[in-house]
């Protein structure tokens, strides 16, 4: 399945001010990275997956429209699927990549 190509652009001019931030196609979507950390990708179709905190997954989960990733069944904490409808905004958008990418941080600081 195609991925958001105008949700790509967003992501992309949100990002363009961060010359370490890099594009993969992944998971049949367009994943964002920083350093070679996944910071947020454009789900094919369904929206975009952000990394966070492990330890705030079930809090940020807790708003319309976000929920825990799942891969083969298995739900991960540390991933979310937010829905299209809540990125209709810059300031949400903004939200929400500024979650992966203090999630990221976190991880390269370790």
């Amino acid at each position: 399945m195609a991925y958001d190509q105008e949700l790509a652009d967003r992501l992309r001019a949100e990002l363009s001010g961060d010359p370490r931030v890099t594009e993969r196609a992944m998971f049949g979507g367009l994943a964002f990275l920083v350093d070679g950390a996944m910071v947020v990708a454009v789900a094919g179709g369904d929206g975009l997956m952000v990394r966070c905190d492990p330890a705030r997954t079930a809090d940020l989960v807790a708003g319309e429209g976000v929920e825990r990733m799942v891969m083969r069944g298995r739900e991960l904490d540390g991933w979310l699927l937010v829905a299209p409808g809540v990125l209709d905004d810059d300031a949400a958008l903004r939200h929400w990549v500024g979650i992966g990418q203090h999630a990221t941080r976190s991880l390269q600081d370790r």
